[in-house]
């Protein structure tokens, strides 16, 4: 015996009615349509399910054992309908990508991307440039899903990272600055110099590119606040400053006029891709599966 899903629905809602006509109303079908479905799921259980004269209809005993487990069937299988919508919802869905500079380090990006789309081939992906001022690149008001970022972060427990790339700090300055003849140069001798910072909205990054926990209490003097990438490279080419810099952002900023130099003395920059810990979605967790599928093989 095979019983339908439909057979159980138009019973159910027979049931419910204890009149054809309106039941049929309700399933947007014809009363002998109806009447039809219902004689033929009878026939497939071997016994009648309703009695019906001219007072109405009512359930059989038999009918009455079928409908508590008719209903729960039906209530299971809308469940089970509504969590396959969902799941192929999230896969069609759009995934934001945050980042503050882009990621570049040898094609990072084009590596997650065919990982992540084997897997999710419905997904529009979208990357939103987000400035300095927000240093979660658009996780913390959720703007974006994920986002590529440095450490730390403010909230850091807030956020699940991958990390992406651990890279030396160098300073860019002025290539006329006194200390851009020298081939590496000692944090100590920088001290002194005016700095470019981020905007105070950054919190602990801001005080990490000063590089705060290296200047003995000494506080930075801050030559200009930048926000992004193009902001600092004019500020350095005015003279304003220097700034420190991951190795692999130096290119973006050593296009005529700058350049950057070893650093000794403070720690390396970690780069990493994040998302909110407490988000359960699956596209933010699958991204970030790829992501470490790319560091580590790509």
């Amino acid at each position: 015996m095979d019983v339908h899903g439909r057979e159980l629905r138009y019973f159910v809602t027979v049931a419910e009615e204890l009149h054809f006509t309106r039941a049929a109303e309700r399933l947007y079908v014809s009363q002998p349509a109806l009447s039809k479905q219902i004689r033929a799921l009878e026939r497939q259980l071997g016994g009648p399910l309703f009695l019906r004269d001219r007072q109405g209809v009512e359930l059989t005993a038999t009918g009455k054992a079928l409908l508590p487990h008719a209903l729960r069937m039906l209530a299971a299988w809308d469940e089970a309908r509504e969590a396959v919508e969902r799941s192929l919802a999230d896969q069609r869905a759009t995934l934001t990508i945050g980042m503050s500079t882009s990621p570049g380090r040898g094609g990072l990006l084009p590596a997650i991307r065919s990982r992540f789309t084997a897997a999710h081939p419905d997904t529009n992906i979208r990357l939103r440039q987000i400035s300095w001022e927000d240093p979660t690149a658009g996780l913390a008001d959720a703007s974006t899903d994920v986002a590529f970022v440095w450490l730390p972060l403010p909230d850091e427990h807030r956020y699940t990272c991958t990390v992406v790339a651990e890279e030396p700090r160098l300073v860019a300055l002025p290539e006329t600055h006194p200390l851009a003849s020298r081939a590496e140069i000692d944090f100590a001798d920088l001290v002194h110099e005016p700095f470019l910072a981020l905007p105070e909205s950054a919190g602990p990054l801001r005080d990490y590119w000063l590089a705060t926990e290296s200047r003995a209490g000494l506080p930075p003097r801050i030559g200009a606040e930048v926000a992004s990438t193009e902001e600092t490279y004019e500020a350095l080419v005015a003279g304003l400053g220097v700034v420190l810099v991951a190795t692999g952002n130096a290119p973006l900023i050593t296009l005529g006029g700058v350049t950057t130099r070893p650093v000794r003395g403070i720690e390396p920059s970690r780069y990493v891709l994040a998302h909110r810990a407490d988000d359960r979605r699956p596209l933010p967790r699958a991204y970030a599966q790829a992501c470490r599928q790319a560091t580590e093989f790509g």
